[in-house]
């Protein structure tokens, strides 16, 4: 049989049957129907969800955030090899160009901070401003030319 849209069903193991209840005491949910004895829940009508409606259960209901975001960001490091790809010789590289390239993130609306590091080959002549730069990136900007303005 081909399978489209008006011949598609569930498997027949898939959909549990509803329990039946007060259908007499060979069915064993018979005479309280699972409800119980007396209260309000054993009666027709009853509130299904009786709960304290103080502060402590709506606390209890919010989820848990986990993690730490510390206060003091990290700065984040973008490796020299990096720099040589995405920028053009004489290029000025500063937080604000690194975030419009992709190669930095805005969080919390601040400015990131951005740490230069020496991993990598660089040939083109840069200009580092604004960036936190290691000492092995230091002699890797100015051997090819390049300057750090702090």
């Amino acid at each position: 049989m081909e399978l489209s849209l008006h011949t598609a069903q569930p498997f027949p193991s898939s959909r549990k049957k509803a329990k039946r209840v007060g259908r007499g005491h060979g069915s064993a949910h018979g005479t309280y129907s699972t409800r119980g004895m007396k209260g309000q829940r054993s009666r027709s009508g009853g509130k299904s969800g009786l709960r304290r409606k103080g502060l402590q259960p709506i606390i209890r209901q919010i989820p848990k955030l986990r993690g730490f975001q510390s206060i003091h960001p990290k700065a984040t490091g973008i490796n020299v090899g990096v720099l040589e790809k995405a920028f053009q010789n004489g290029a000025v590289v500063s937080p604000d160009t690194l975030v419009r390239l992709g190669l930095a993130r805005v969080r919390h609306g601040r400015k990131p901070m951005i740490k230069i590091l020496g991993v990598g080959d660089l040939d083109k002549k840069l200009i580092v401003q604004r960036c936190e730069v290691s000492a092995l990136a230091r002699e890797k900007i100015e051997k090819a030319g390049g300057e750090v303005i702090a």
